[in-house]
């Protein structure tokens, strides 16, 4: 009889997680809508936002855990007088689906954006990558030349990792099924009791701002969904990097790259200037007492590498 009334806790224990996932899901994209169109890429409905002018496109590719908000935030504004900006929610990230079963490594999402861009039609646009976004910026630009002019890339993936760095090593779940699973029971509630402290180590050196759950789109971290596949994404982020890193030399466009000394989440000599070291005519710019979420709390100087990435191209 004790084993049963324990079994029945603890389903209605798992219930009452299942619950408050469905809810805390609802209120966040109550809180924070799509703000964009969308387009259904490879059977993935891609969200994304395209505002600007007639001049030159840029693509915007944000990071792990993130979206388009990332860039919306302080960037695009900077950059939508003088150029067509299209900041998009990555395949399986922010309001963009991943379709079931589809991989989740740099490759095959790189693969997804440049028909992204066919569809749009866009003439070889100046790819923005930041973190992840810059792993998949540079499988982008190594697989399918055609679909890009320049690179921009901000604080990013470019070399191996032995380990996650520790605010994520929660995420790394290699079986699909306890993924789910922990994505619709215990997830929702560590990551609020988490979020303070991750926010403070992704920023550091500088200050998480009080409005990035709304602004910056933080809060759609908030939902079992995103946990998934940002889980997924962490697992498949290196799947690609050691047939690329031997192919970097022979990339042609023009590249630029920002950091920040300060990063603790990457760190800009075994990223930044060991991609230096391969492709010597990189234009790496390096930023004393920033850190990696350099789109938000360093606009200017990204606004201005990406201005000049484009004037090269």
């Amino acid at each position: 009889m004790f084993l049963v009334w324990l079994l029945c806790l603890i389903v209605l224990f798992a219930a009452g997680l299942v619950w408050f996932a469905a809810r805390t899901q609802r209120r966040v994209e109550a809180a924070v809508p799509p703000v964009g169109q969308f387009i259904t890429v490879d059977g993935q409905r891609l969200h994304y936002v395209d505002t600007g002018g007639d001049g030159p496109a840029i693509v915007m590719i944000h990071g792990l855990g993130g979206s388009l908000w990332n860039f919306t935030y302080a960037l695009v504004d900077r950059l939508a007088g003088d150029f067509r900006v299209i900041a998009l929610d990555r395949p399986g990230a922010g309001y963009s689906g991943r379709a079931d079963g589809a991989a989740a490594n740099p490759a095959a999402q790189a693969a997804t954006i440049a028909r992204f861009i066919q569809a749009l039609k866009l003439d070889r646009p100046l790819v923005v990558g930041h973190s992840l976004g810059g792993v998949i910026s540079l499988a982008l630009a190594l697989n399918h030349p055609q679909q890009v002019g320049g690179l921009a890339l901000v604080a990013p993936l470019t070399h191996p990792q032995e380990a996650e760095a520790g605010a994520f090593k929660g995420l790394a779940i290699p079986s699909p099924a306890l993924r789910r699973i922990i994505a619709w029971t215990t997830a929702i509630p560590m990551t609020i009791l988490s979020a303070r402290a991750v926010m403070k180590f992704v920023f550091a050196p500088d200050p998480a701002p009080e409005d990035f759950g709304t602004r910056g789109g933080g809060l759609l971290g908030l939902r079992p969904g995103n946990f998934y596949n940002t889980s997924s994404d962490l697992l498949a982020a290196g799947d690609d990097l050691p047939d690329m890193t031997a192919r970097y030399p022979s990339l042609s466009v023009p590249f630029g790259m920002i950091y920040g000394r300060g990063d603790t989440l990457l760190d800009y000599r075994l990223q930044g200037e060991a991609m230096k070291q391969k492709t010597p005519d990189l234009d790496l710019v390096l930023l004393d007492g920033r850190g990696h979420m350099l789109p938000i709390t360093a606009p200017d100087d990204t606004a201005a590498l990406i201005r000049s990435v484009a004037a090269r191209m």
